[in-house]
């Protein structure tokens, strides 16, 4: 099977594949609390997997796949312990040196693939001015978005992947279930959470407001490792189709450049 990932390339294997345009998959994640039955790095080794696979899935364009980003914004997570932080100026700051480097080895094109709900909208603005800042396409998703519906189809307890739940648990018992704590479990379960997205207004909540107790939205008792299997597949196969949709590369409109006014034509 043809190499994906960046760490196990030499440099001119990295510099063939620059030669040949590939795609650059940057994981963006965390490392962060995920209740009492998982581990903290949960969020940088599923992104990760999920992005190696979906490299796999699409060799021949090529693309490659950096070491995961482990450091988001995760603040909110630190009443439950366990968790490193980057504040926006940092986190938009080492984005923008990898871009940086990744210009300076010959690569230009970039996905942020994300998989830590904390960084979706940092991560909205940090590739809109990365985009402007070095005339190269910089695109984003997160995990979640790539396959809602087969996520949504394969769970049971939930309508989708929350944290620390029957998604993510489900996710780790396919990959290496070695690592989830099976005997923690049933004390995962929140006493009650919320869902902020679901509100009109935006303002910042902790986890120890949203998931009181454990620090997990959703229900990992529903979790199994058929489940993992297809979501995982999934999320794969989605990432793959984002990768291979040409009109996502064009070349982004130099909007800030002087008289870039086109007045009526």
């Amino acid at each position: 099977m043809t190499e994906t990932r960046w760490e196990r390339m030499t440099a001119p294997e990295l510099r063939a594949l620059a030669e040949r345009n590939a795609v650059v998959i940057l994981p963006v994640a965390a490392l962060e609390q995920h209740g009492p039955h998982l581990p903290v790095w949960t969020d940088s080794f599923i992104g990760h997997s999920v992005a190696i696979r979906a490299a796999e899935l699409c060799a021949d364009l090529p693309a490659v796949v950096l070491p995961p980003m482990w450091m988001g914004l995760s603040e909110h997570h630190f009443p439950f312990g366990g968790t490193i932080s980057l504040d926006y100026a940092t986190f938009a700051g080492v984005l923008r040196c990898v871009m940086r480097s990744l210009l300076a080895d010959g690569f230009s094109r970039l996905m942020l693939f994300n998989s830590h709900g904390g960084n979706i909208e940092p991560l909205a603005v940090a590739s809109r001015e990365m985009a402007h800042e070095f005339g190269v396409p910089v695109l984003t998703t997160s995990i979640t978005k790539v396959a809602p519906k087969e996520i949504a189809a394969a769970l049971t307890a939930q309508p989708g992947i929350h944290h620390a739940c029957e998604g993510e648990t489900s996710l780790w018992l396919h990959l290496d279930p070695s690592q989830v704590r099976m005997d923690q479990i049933a004390h995962s379960v929140s006493p009650g959470n919320f869902d902020a997205s679901g509100q009109a207004v935006t303002r910042f909540w902790s986890f120890s407001e949203r998931a009181p107790v454990t620090g997990v939205r959703g229900d990992a008792r529903a979790a199994t490792p058929e489940k993992g299997k297809a979501i995982f597949e999934a999320m794969a196969a989605g990432l793959a189709r984002e990768l291979r949709d040409t009109s996502l590369w064009a070349k982004p409109d130099a909007v800030w450049t002087p008289g870039r006014a086109q007045g009526p034509r």
